[in-house]
């Protein structure tokens, strides 16, 4: 068993108000951990407190547009050291029309789920560095996606942020590695929340926001450095990636979005 999570740990976890964070969020305090949690909206953290008073303490921030996202950062972080574990899981998700493309759609995905980590990752890293110094395990947790994996048409803005995204983490990871800082890179697949509810598309191999952060939590204890779920729909993916590039171009383009298309057509 890795030294994550052993015994109770403080935790620091981004976009807890919801989905899969809410669901960590719980189970976390459930198997006896301190958590810092954050989120846009201070009411879902603060229903989360009541859950564990004394173990939790709340800070609302928008990554996205909070650029002193380390100076509110600084105290609270203190308060919690030594900081044993970051999970850095707040994202968005938003689509593009490429029949009227619009840059301010990849511009938004960028700056939550890539310039907002980038300001979490750099508030961490100082609390990260002092609990090593003490000799304590000290992890780096950044939730992605697989969505990047295969070019899926919409996701222009959002398959380039999280492909942005786990290129970050995974050169993390060999930064950090002489200083003894794990970094763990989590690429779920479709998973039922607030944000994907809104998806007007089929889901194949749709899990629950509990299930996803059961299996986030099982991979943390396994000691792995790379998260996918649901295998399914990852091998899948990985499958469909490692064709031919002729072979991918095609397919993508017969899963495109039909009414999508014809909007192009209108306009040629």
């Amino acid at each position: 068993m890795n030294e994550r999570l052993s015994g109770s740990t403080n935790i620091w976890l981004t976009g807890a108000g919801s989905g899969i964070g809410q669901a960590l969020a719980r189970k976390l305090l459930a198997d006896g951990h301190h958590l810092l949690i954050s989120g846009r909206q201070r009411a879902p953290l603060e229903a989360i407190k009541t859950l564990a008073r004394g173990r939790v303490e709340v800070l609302p921030v928008d990554i996205a547009t909070d650029e002193r996202l380390s100076d509110q950062l600084q105290q609270p972080l203190k308060e919690l050291a030594p900081l044993g574990m970051v999970i850095l899981n707040a994202g968005t998700c938003e689509y593009l029309d490429a029949s009227q493309f619009d840059a301010s759609v990849v511009e938004r995905n960028m700056a939550t789920n890539v310039i907002g980590t980038a300001r979490c990752i750099e508030a961490a890293l100082p609390a990260l560095r002092a609990t090593r110094r003490q000799g304590l395990p000290a992890t780096l947790v950044i939730v992605s996606s697989s969505a990047w994996w295969f070019p899926f048409g919409r996701a222009e803005g959002y398959g380039a942020s999280k492909a942005a995204l786990s290129y970050l983490a995974r050169s993390l990871r060999a930064d950090l590695a002489s200083e003894g800082i794990e970094v763990v890179l989590v690429s779920p697949g479709f998973v039922d929340t607030p944000l994907t509810r809104q998806n007007d598309f089929p889901m194949p191999f749709l899990v629950s926001a509990d299930a996803a952060a059961q299996r986030l939590i099982q991979g943390l204890h396994s000691g792995r450095s790379e998260l996918e779920f649901p295998r399914r729909f990852t091998w899948m993916l990985r499958i469909l990636g490692a064709l031919p590039r002729g072979l991918v171009d095609a397919l993508a383009a017969r899963l495109a979005r039909p009414e999508t298309k014809k909007k192009t057509e209108d306009t040629q």
